[in-house]
């Protein structure tokens, strides 16, 4: 009897000891476990994030009947976290007509909830992306608001305030630069300052209004003011924009507006293109409208044949242009086909 009794003592405490073992072991496990999902979900919040766009076309000139083949754009970047409340975003252009420009050089630092603070090379918040972005351009040729008004970049600080509380999304930006565009960082005693108020999301309905003081040079010193309109879903958009650029020096206003839209149509087929998006566009432009009659017009059709699922990714499109021009603007004198009615095909690829 006692045998048995110390038997079961010595069981008792064999189960005691493999049950601290495996509570102990569990616990050990349960750690490393989370350890490791803790540290891969941090390795990709700090990997770097790429992305880039290729933009290479064939275009053909009626009134000249001359052609050329380019790669108009050919963009990488990377955008990442240093810690969480700190971002960066670096992008180069390796081609854009056979020329390489850095794009992106700036470093966003989050100083409080709804408040952030970009430092470096970025964006003026004048232009929307979708307008002066490749990737994000409904059409192979930018308006002319987003050609002949400004450059769409500077080197400087920007400050961006997301109001929370509100009943629809409002977001405000100020910035100061060198009023000298992109790599070019000169000294200067007129630096440029540019603010933007935005209502609204990119999906649902967004309107901004903006305003910019720069100072180009002794000859060329702008106040520009501008507005837009734009309402898009998953499948379309349409967008509007007005823009004036006053010159100080010579009392001179250059005006300039576009109205333009597209829907893209799912295909059900198996084959290369997954969609097709038809798209138009008007825009115009002027100085001294005095006589109400803008200097240009342009009528932009397009087809777009998408390459993927994503509507207004990756696309082969085809688009003619149609000026109608009664007093060529300065730009226009680059070369004879610039004002020249036009047919494009292009190749988009997005990644």
């Amino acid at each position: 009897m006692r045998n048995i009794i110390l038997r079961t003592k010595s069981n008792v405490r064999i189960v005691r000891v493999l049950h601290v073992f495996v509570t102990t072991m569990f616990c050990i496990l349960s750690f490393f476990y989370s350890s490791l999902s803790y540290s891969q979900n941090r390795l990709r919040e700090f990997l770097p994030r790429f992305d880039a766009s290729i933009k290479t076309k064939y275009e053909y000139a009626f009134d000249t009947k001359m052609s050329r083949f380019s790669v108009r754009n050919s963009r990488m970047g990377l955008a990442g976290n240093i810690v969480k409340p700190v971002t960066y975003r670096v992008q180069v252009e390796l081609s854009s007509e056979g020329n390489f420009e850095v794009l992106d050089m700036s470093a966003n630092l989050k100083l409080a909830e709804g408040f952030s603070v970009t430092f470096g090379q970025t964006s003026v918040p004048v232009f929307n992306s979708y307008i002066t972005t490749p990737s994000t351009m409904l059409f192979a040729n930018r308006a002319f608001i987003g050609k002949y008004i400004a450059g769409s970049r500077d080197i400087g600080i920007l400050a961006n305030y997301e109001f929370s509380g509100t009943p629809f999304p409002l977001m405000l930006e100020l910035g100061i630069f060198n009023g000298n565009t992109i790599n070019k960082p000169l000294w200067t005693d007129r630096p440029s300052y540019a603010a933007r108020v935005t209502l609204g999301e990119m999906t649902g309905l967004r309107a901004t209004g903006k305003i910019y003081r720069y100072p180009k040079t002794t000859t060329e010193d702008y106040v520009i003011w501008g507005a837009d309109l734009r309402y898009a879903q998953e499948r379309y958009k349409i967008e509007a924009e007005v823009m004036n650029r006053h010159n100080k020096y010579d009392d001179v206003d250059r005006f300039s507006l576009y109205v333009q839209g597209g829907y893209s149509f799912p295909l059900k087929s198996d084959g290369l293109f997954k969609n097709f998006t038809p798209v138009m566009r008007w825009d115009a432009i002027g100085e001294d409208l005095k006589d109400k009659i803008f200097d240009a017009n342009r009528l932009t059709f397009g087809l777009c044949f998408g390459l993927t699922k994503n509507p207004f990714g990756s696309l082969i499109r085809i688009d003619y242009e149609s000026y109608i021009v009664k007093r060529a603007i300065t730009e226009f004198d680059r070369y004879d086909e610039m004002d020249s009615d036009k047919l494009t095909l292009e190749l988009l690829i997005i990644f």
